[in-house]
């Protein structure tokens, strides 16, 4: 009967999924049917953590976060947890090879908790490789089903877009991080500082991480690539977007690609798939 446990498990992290992330969820159901359980549970996994350190200010987040990551340390070795979300990425974390990506990763969403600014550039780099580049490596690992010699081979640029993603939500949730979660991820920029100048800055990095990323996306197992090239290319036309508005309505407000405009990137995404015109 565990198996109905498991099936049921990994049910609750495709819905966690389709839930929070229209632009992942859409993704996910590009890739091979015999990954998409494994991002699932990957996805529910970081979203709940990250869930915990962000959103729920009203009860004792550490303590929960606490319990979540015991939970989490406990089902490597029972092999199971009463969690759904835990139990789903147990399994997932052994069959991979996850676990330190996991570990760095709680790690850095612990440090949400304490840690308001980062203004080294160091120290902005960790948090981003713990936050988002892990979640990149941990997927890759599950694409290319444990080979290591492909692994090592695409590892820099799915760190590179594990980066750029973070660093557009960084961009374009401005306005939440500094006035509702008093975070400031860009080294020395407070919820003040942004300006034209300071964003270009920024927005040049996010670019050359795309163009190094993109090296890898073309290289990437047939059973992801459309996936994962649908979600680089949602993330390009928000970083164009932000590139284009000006720094006052980014600070003031929360750049978005409407419904319509998603349509049309997975529209010509696929085409470009179809003809393998990468």
């Amino acid at each position: 009967m565990k198996a109905l446990f498991d099936t049921s498990s990994l049910k609750c992290s495709k819905i966690v999924t389709n839930c929070y992330s229209t632009s992942f969820s859409l993704g996910i159901k590009l890739f091979a049917p015999s990954i998409r359980p494994s991002i699932y549970a990957i996805y529910g996994f970081v979203r709940y953590a990250d869930e915990i350190v962000d959103s729920f200010e009203d009860y004792e987040q550490e303590e929960l976060f606490h319990d979540f990551v015991q939970d989490y340390k406990k089902s490597l070795d029972r092999k199971i947890s009463l969690n759904p979300i835990i139990n789903s990425f147990q399994e997932v974390a052994l069959k991979y090879h996850l676990q330190s990506y996991a570990e760095d990763f709680l790690k850095r969403m612990e440090a949400d908790l304490q840690v308001t600014e980062y203004n080294t550039k160091e120290d902005y780099e960790n948090y981003i490789y713990g936050s988002a580049d892990v979640v990149g490596l941990m997927c890759l690992r599950v694409f290319v089903n444990n080979d290591d010699k492909k692994f090592e081979a695409l590892k820099a640029s799915a760190t590179r877009l594990g980066s750029a993603f973070q660093k557009v939500n960084f961009l374009r949730d401005f306005k939440e991080d500094t006035e509702n979660l008093g975070r400031s991820y860009f080294p020395n920029l407070n919820s003040h500082s942004l300006n034209n100048a300071n964003k270009e800055e920024i927005i040049k990095d996010i670019e050359e991480d795309f163009n190094e990323a993109y090296k890898g996306i073309i290289q990437l197992p047939i059973e992801s690539r459309l996936g994962v090239y649908i979600a680089y290319r949602y993330y390009l036309k928000l970083l164009k977007k932000l590139k284009k508005a000006d720094s006052e309505k980014i600070r003031n407000g929360r750049i978005r690609i409407s419904n319509q405009l998603k349509l049309v990137i997975l529209t010509k995404s696929y085409i470009r798939y179809k003809l393998n015109a990468f």
